[in-house]
């Protein structure tokens, strides 16, 4: 055994260079030397459990590993303990005083131009340095499990320091901070425990708290059998040492998964289901994914995965290996192999974080797909919450579209979920098509057959409503005519149908208010110059009435005589519109891309159309035309508030005529 020579040092010139290092380029967050102390202590039990298993040492029977939290608000100091390997004279000389010497020297010289996106981990002792971004002297006691003397260490600002024998009579390590006036904070109660709790709750050992200035209270006791002497509560730990994700799925109850989501993430909101990652090759990754309920639209969600590495916190949504799309989930990630930089703050360039992030996408695809092939029914009951997460994943991964494109359901107007295959499918037989009957598409978007040996395209139009409510009149039309179409309600849907027409030329996606099929129609018997002067007038009358020359107007002979008249877009006009929303384009008319504008249907076979046109010099006709287009308005959009006010004023007049 040999003895600890009392030794006094200066940092010099290589203190000068580290502290701003770890000040501006490797901690950019001040609390996060509890992360660092801490973890150097659960280091340091791991170190000494792994001599006890090889049989390097034996321990007493009652020995508890534990990392113990001391604050004292009076002192203003802060004390983390832990009973793990500790260190000799030389250790701390080698641990901490040469990497503050030549250490600091040879990491200044080859980092001094650069991020710290290139720095590797490993540097032991930088994380120890992370306590004087808060405290002004920090001291070691620390006894090494060897038969050696135990050593005290202290530093005044981390510019020199005192070594010498110290007075720790058990093995283990007890550093001390004594706090700098603006890190006052770190010494209440309330506030470390905050801390600790965000970088902490799932370190591999037990973390305890003490507060030594608090009043003595009596030890709580647990309630036992009548006539038996209750037994005194132990101090529970602030963290929880073996965190769901470290078992195996096949241990976990689906309590345990809503629990752990909870307590993680203070949600209440119970999540729909979860993914549990589990893999030890060809890297060490695991984790739980959970897909929460969506309530509000996709672009204002705002998820959370944390990363962890060996249990230690790391960051939440790490974009390198969280994909984009999935950081809509709430979930925890830990993978001890990330390339992660000295501070352990962000990741390093590296092509094997890109395998991690492919490895959880095929993960997440593989549990959907598998969801939607076994589980049917209850994937057809989240599909409405989760499908923004899948399509938006689709636009952002070819990859994960690939494998997902067989999954992807669509609701119809039954409430039946179908893939886009089965609505197609369904779509021919209803309008009697054979795969031997290609399907085009006309210039007015509707579908006709090829004929005469025509080379056409095949398109495949496929029926969508945007808002259940808004277009009912069209819905009951479409029903009434035994003709389906599939909702898409939500703001993705739009980008998403274009990236599939993109993917599969035959099909043309089609509002159900963008045009009128043939299905909807009736053939016109009358003399052609008859129904001409009918067309013409009734559509005169309705130009001068609303005063709208430009307004397309069409008469049709509808078959449902209780529809007056109704508002049709093209579609791609209206994608026109939706695209110069989005990009605030609202002075630019849509019809200099070529796409039509709103057009008038008038169903001829309505009394109120008939009476227009018999009733040309009526005084109530100019009232009718304006009431027609404002009803037709209200089924396609909402009216202009100027537009509302005069409907309302006229439908009064309207039912005052009821009164006379």
């Amino acid at each position: 055994m040999s003895n600890v020579v009392n030794e006094q040092g200066s940092l010099s010139i290589n203190s000068e260079n580290i502290f701003p290092i770890i000040k501006k380029w490797l901690y950019s967050d001040h609390d996060i030397f509890f992360r660092e102390l801490i973890s150097n202590g659960c280091d340091a039990i791991t170190k000494m459990k792994k001599l006890e298993m090889m049989g390097e040492v034996s321990l007493p029977e009652d020995n508890e590993w534990k990392v113990t939290v001391k604050v004292s608000p009076e002192e203003k100091t802060i004390s983390i303990i832990d009973n793990g390997i500790g260190m000799t004279a030389d250790e701390v000389k080698q641990y901490i005083n040469q990497i503050a010497f030549s250490g600091a020297q040879a990491f200044v010289e080859q980092y001094k131009d650069k991020t710290n996106e290139d720095c590797i981990i490993g540097h032991f002792g930088l994380g120890f340095y992370s306590a004087f971004m808060v405290a002004h002297k920090v001291t070691i006691d620390t006894k090494s499990y060897k038969d050696e003397p135990a050593v005290h260490w202290e530093s005044e600002e981390g510019v020199e320091f005192e070594m010498g024998e110290g007075t720790r009579l058990e093995r283990g390590t007890e550093i001390t901070l004594y706090l700098n006036e603006d890190s006052y904070e770190f010494s209440n109660e309330y506030r470390a425990k905050e801390v600790i709790e965000k970088y902490c709750s799932f370190m591999p050992t037990p973390i305890f708290f003490e507060n030594v200035d608090a009043p003595a209270k009596e030890a709580p006791k647990a309630e036992g059998k009548e006539g038996e002497e209750a037994e005194e509560k132990k101090p529970q730990p602030l963290n929880d040492p073996t965190p769901l994700w470290t078992k195996h799925p096949n241990e976990c109850t689906e309590e345990e998964y809503k629990k752990f989501f909870r307590d993680v993430f203070h949600d209440y909101k119970e999540p729909l289901f979860w993914i549990h990652l589990n893999m030890d090759y060809p890297f060490n990754l695991k984790g739980i994914l959970y897909f929460p309920k969506i309530n509000t639209e996709y672009e204002n969600l705002e998820g959370t995965i944390k990363l962890y590495s060996n249990q230690v916190f790391i960051a939440d949504n790490i974009k390198e290996v969280i994909p984009e799309f999935l950081l809509l989930l709430k979930g925890v990630i830990d993978c001890p192999d990330l390339p992660l930089n000295v501070s352990r703050s962000a990741l390093q360039n590296d092509g094997f974080v890109k395998k991690i992030s492919d490895y959880i996408t095929k993960k997440v695809a593989d549990k959907l797909s598998g969801m939607c092939k076994v589980e049917r029914e209850e994937y057809e009951k989240y599909w409405d919450d989760i499908s923004p997460f899948i399509k938006f994943g689709c636009l952002k991964d070819d990859k994960f579209c690939e494998k997902m494109k067989d999954y992807m359901l669509f609701k119809n107007l039954e409430g039946k979920y179908l893939t886009l295959e089965d609505y197609v499918k369904a779509a021919k037989e209803a309008s009697g098509e054979t795969e031997d009957t290609p399907i085009v598409e006309n210039a007015d978007g509707t579908s006709a057959t090829v004929e005469n040996g025509e080379e056409e395209e095949k398109k495949q139009v496929v029926y969508y409503v945007t808002d259940e409510r808004q277009q009912s009149q069209y819905i009951n039309m479409f029903k009434d005519a035994g003709l389906d179409a599939i909702f898409l309600t939500h703001n993705i849907d739009q980008p998403y149908i274009s990236k599939l027409e993109y993917d599969n030329k035959e099909i043309r996606f089609q509002r159900i208010d963008a045009d009128l099929t043939e299905t909807f129609k009736e053939e016109v018997t009358e003399d052609a110059e008859d129904w001409k002067k009918l067309t013409d007038t009734v559509t005169d009358m309705v130009k001068k009435a609303l005063n709208k020359e430009k307004l397309t107007v069409k008469v049709e002979k509808l078959k449902n005589e209780k529809v007056a008249s109704m508002i049709t877009l093209s579609e791609d006009s209206r994608r026109m519109q939706d695209m110069m929303k989005m990009y605030n384009m609202y002075g630019m008319d849509p019809s200099m891309f070529g796409g039509e504008g709103e057009t008038l249907v008038l169903n001829a076979n309505h009394p109120l159309v008939k009476f227009i046109f018999e009733h040309k010099k009526s005084k109530n006709a100019s009232v009718i035309c304006e009431q027609l287009y404002d009803l037709a308005m209200l089924s396609h959009k909402p009216l202009a508030p100027e537009e509302m006010t005069k409907f309302i004023e006229r439908s009064n007049e309207i039912m005052l005529l009821l009164t006379k």
